[in-house]
């Protein structure tokens, strides 16, 4: 005869690989309630046949006995004791796996990572709109650069990502989300200032004030003047919109940045637009999703939000 510990040790090994159904487990804690295997399966709201064949399956299974029968009584013997309150927990953590099925069309928490343009200038008032209309719903907004997103979304410590920059990775799905455009600016005092039109030899010989490597702002500029690259005079590089902004405002040099961070300071007159007609800064932004996420009602509605904002 193996001992209680030995036994335990078995039916953990059947619960690891699911050597049972929830059903059985159902009428071995109804039958250790009611002491009468009849009652369980009136408690259960099954035949007394099908009740006793669960029983007897699930001992069965593991070579074990449960109860101690005396007449038409089961008594809950030291084995069966030592189990129920696995059983228990067990039976509890699957209906609460069965009520998150059945709320599957609810919003709860959504991990949201953005871009430090998307996260400063769109992705603070779409999440304000989100959690009015979804009350209930938690939102985390991450902000840091694409490269960084792109990153977490992989490992799966976000739901979605907002991103500004161009991305290929096999794991990640990429879709299109809107358009935005690069701006070049200065400084009014600036001797730039006045110019209408800004050649190639004039971006050559401003110093500039760029966003960092592995921003999407910085892939987009990159991509827009690249073959000037090699002798672009680049006096800075900066993580941050804003400190990019004052750096330029306090004349150190002129800057490119979205449109979206721009009109606030243009309308004021701290800084001016600066036109290079021979050059496309034009870009999009884009959703990335990892592949193997399941897409949540939460992620579903944030997606639709987005692309109606």
């Amino acid at each position: 005869m193996l001992s209680a510990k030995r036994l335990i040790m078995i039916f953990n090994i059947g619960f690891t690989n699911m050597h049972y159904t929830l059903r059985q487990l159902e009428v071995f804690l109804a039958a250790a309630h009611t002491e009468n295997i009849t009652r369980a399966a009136e408690q259960l709201s099954m035949s007394q046949s099908a009740a006793s064949s669960a029983l007897k399956d699930l001992e069965q299974q593991f070579s074990i006995q449960l109860f101690d029968r005396i007449g038409k009584r089961l008594q809950i013997n030291e084995l069966g004791r030592a189990l129920r309150p696995q059983a228990e927990a067990l039976l509890d953590q699957a209906l609460a796996l069965e009520q998150g099925f059945r709320r599957h069309d609810q919003v709860g928490e959504l991990k949201v990572g953005a871009t430090l343009t998307i996260g400063n200038y769109l992705a603070v008032d779409i999440m304000a709109e989100f959690i009015n209309r979804y009350p209930a719903a938690k939102v985390k907004l991450n902000v840091a650069n694409t490269a960084v997103i792109s990153q977490q979304v992989l490992n799966f410590d976000l739901d979605i990502g907002l991103i500004e920059g161009e991305l290929h990775h096999p794991d990640l799905e990429v879709t299109r989300w809107r358009e935005d455009e690069l701006q070049i600016f200065c400084s009014p005092r600036h001797p730039l200032a006045s110019k209408q039109n800004l050649t190639d030899a004039d971006l050559l010989s401003a110093q500039w004030i760029l966003r960092e490597g592995g921003s999407g702002t910085r892939q987009a500029f990159d991509r827009a003047i690249h073959e000037l690259l090699p002798e672009l005079n680049i006096r800075l590089e900066l993580q941050h919109t804003e400190a990019i902004k004052r750096a330029v405002e306090t004349g150190l040099g002129i800057g490119c940045l979205s449109t979206l961070s721009l009109q606030t300071a243009f309308d004021s007159g701290r800084l001016v637009p600066l036109t290079a007609a021979n050059r496309d800064f034009k870009r999009h932004f884009y959703f990335i999703l990892h592949r193997q996420k399941y897409r949540s009602e939460g992620i579903l509605r944030w997606l639709e939000l987005c692309k109606n904002s």
